[in-house]
C-alpha cells in the first residue's frame, strides 16, 4: 500500500502527533536492594537474578526484557500504546515514509483487541480476493496478534508476492491467498446527484485531500449545486491539518476541535470566516475515525445534520519516541474534543439519524435519508 512520508499507516490512520518527549531509554532498571523508592525496580531485577541463574535452561535474557517492556506498556489496557523492538519500529517507520506494497485495507484496532477493516481500496487485491469493511482480520499467515504495528508490518512485502489472512465475517472464518502489489490510494470522489445535489466521497485525509476536495466543492458549485451530501463512511482518518482544513470549508470562524492531556496545555485547532453557502447533510458509520470523527463532531456541533450509524470511537492522540537502542514507545499522550467539549474517543459520534444499511438492499437507505433530509 503507498503511503507517502506524511501519511499514516493504512491501519489507523489516525490523527497522530509525532513527538519526542521522552528522549533516553524506558525501564532502566535502578536497583535498590536494601528497600526504599525504588523496590519495584529491585523486584524486576531479582527476578531477572533467579530466571538467569537457577532457570533449568539457558534462557535468552534479552527475549525476556523485551518482554517485560512490550507488558509494561501493554498493562496500560491501550490499544493504541505499544513498545516495539528495533526491528519493528524500523519496519513501521517504512510504513510511515516509504512506499510499499500490500493489499490494500484500512484498518484499526479496538477496544477490544480486535483488528477491524475500516475501508477497502477499490480495484485493491483485497476487493478482489472478497474482503469488506467490517471484516475481522485474525490471522496474517497462520499467526494471530495483539499488536497492530506487526500485524501492518507483515500484511506488506514485496509486489507480487502473497500473503494469506484470514478474517472473521458474521461468525465465520475465511482464508483467502491475496497478492500484494502497489496501490494508489484516492480520497476524494464526486458528482451530480440531481441538478441541484452534489455528492463528495472522502475515504481518508491525506497529504493531497484538502486540494482535491476543494476542486470537488468548487465543480460542484459550478455546476449549479445548491445543496450536498458528504460522504465519510469507512474514512479511517488521517492527517489532522487536512481534516481542519476541509471543516474550514463548512464553518465560520471558530474552534473546530481541541485536544487536552493529564499534564498538557489545551490546544484549539480554528477554522476561518468564509464558508460554503451550499446545504449540507454529512454521512457516517462505525467505520467512520478519528479525523473523521473529528470532522463529524465539529459540523454537527455547529448544526450539521448527520445520518448514519454512531462512529468509530477513536479520539486520541499518539506520541512516537526512538529510544537509544533503536527500539520505540508509542503511548497516548492527549484526546480530541468537539467544539463543545464532546468526547470523541471510546464513544464515538452520534448521527441526529441513525439509519442502519442492510448489505442485501436494493439501495443505500442511508443515502437515500440524507436526499431526504436536503428536499
Amino acid at each position: 500500500m503507498q503511503i507517502s512520508k506524511k501519511k499514516f499507516i493504512v491501519c489507523l490512520i489516525t490523527a497522530a502527533l509525532v513527538g519526542s518527549i521522552i528522549t533516553s531509554g524506558v525501564l532502566g532498571i535502578k536497583v535498590n536492594l536494601s528497600g526504599g523508592v525504588d523496590d519495584k525496580y529491585a523486584k524486576m531485577e531479582r527476578l531477572y537474578q533467579y530466571i538467569n541463574s537457577t532457570y533449568y535452561e539457558e534462557a535468552d535474557m534479552d527475549v525476556l526484557m523485551e518482554g517485560a517492556y512490550k507488558g509494561f506498556v501493554e498493562a496500560l489496557g491501550d490499544p493504541y500504546s505499544s513498545y516495539m523492538t528495533a526491528e519493528e519500529y524500523a519496519n513501521w517507520m517504512t510504513n510511515i515514509e516509504g512506499e510499499y506494497s500490500g493489499i490494500g485495507v484500512t484498518f484499526t484496532q479496538d477496544q477490544e483487541g480486535k483488528f477491524i477493516v475500516i475501508s477497502v481500496e477499490k480495484e485493491s487485491p483485497a476487493e478482489i480476493a472478497g474482503m469488506k469493511s467490517g471484516d475481522i482480520i485474525t490471522k496474517v499467515n497462520g499467526k494471530t496478534y495483539d499488536n497492530m504495528e506487526l500485524l501492518a508490518n507483515d500484511i506488506k512485502g514485496k509486489e507480487g508476492t502473497n500473503v494469506k489472512i484470514s478474517y472473521m465475517r458474521d461468525g465465520a472464518e475465511t482464508t483467502v491467498e491475496i497478492t500484494r502489489k502497489k496501490i494508489v490510494q484516492h480520497s476524494v470522489s464526486h458528482e451530480m446527484i440531481d441538478s441541484k445535489t452534489g455528492y463528495i466521497n472522502i475515504t481518508s485525509f491525506m497529504d493531497n485531500t484538502y486540494e482535491d476536495f476543494k476542486a470537488a466543492l468548487d465543480d460542484v458549485e459550478s455546476k449549479g449545486a445548491q445543496k450536498l451530501i458528504l460522504d465519510l463512511r469507512d474514512n479511517g482518518g488521517g492527517l489532522l491539518t487536512s481534516c481542519i482544513n476541509v471543516a474550514d470549508e463548512f464553518l465560520d470562524k471558530g474552534i473546530v476541535v481541541y485536544v487536552e492531556g493529564r499534564d498538557q496545555e489545551k490546544k484549539e485547532y480554528k477554522s476561518k470566516n468564509g464558508k460554503t453557502d451550499l446545504e449540507t447533510v454529512v454521512i457516517v458509520n462505525e467505520n467512520s475515525a478519528s479525523a473523521a470523527e473529528i470532522l463529524a463532531a465539529a459540523l454537527k456541533d455547529n448544526g450539521f445534520k448527520l445520518v448514519g450509524q454512531t462512529t468509530f470511537g477513536k479520539g486520541v492522540i499518539q506520541s512516537t519516541v526512538e529510544l537509544k537502542d533503536g527500539s520505540a514507545l508509542k503511548w497516548t499522550i492527549m484526546q480530541y474534543f468537539s467544539p463543545k467539549g464532546n468526547v470523541i474517543n471510546k464513544k464515538g459520534v452520534t448521527p441526529e439519524f441513525i439509519i442502519e444499511n442492510d448489505d442485501k438492499a436494493d439501495k443505500d437507505e442511508q443515502l437515500e435519508k440524507a436526499k431526504e433530509l436536503l428536499k
